[in-house]
């Protein structure tokens, strides 16, 4: 994973450095949108994973507990605000544009 993740940031920073040799002003505009993409990619994955290993854990805890299904749907809820959170800043950064 950690070699997928070198290979794809090293090929965002070899495909981005001729586009910042055009011109000064479209750089920074384009690397608001990387930055808006990182944004909203990193949190959707975290939030997905997140959301994979509390359901497991919550569909086990109200099998063999029922009363339990509330504060698992709580706890779902909160690891799908990652999400929410990344798209709250990936709007911040395009505004900012």
């Amino acid at each position: 994973m950690k070699t997928l993740i070198w290979i794809l940031l090293m090929a965002i920073l070899i495909w981005a450095s001729p586009a910042m040799a055009g011109s000064p002003g479209e750089s920074g505009e384009g690397l608001g949108f990387l930055a808006a993409a990182i944004a909203v990619g990193a949190s959707s994955l975290g939030a997905g994973l997140a959301v994979a290993i509390v359901g497991s854990a919550a569909m086990g805890a109200i099998s063999e507990r029922p009363e339990l299904a509330g504060r698992a749907i709580i706890f779902l809820g909160l690891a799908e605000g990652i999400a929410i959170y990344g798209l709250i800043v990936a709007i911040m950064i395009l505004t900012r544009l």
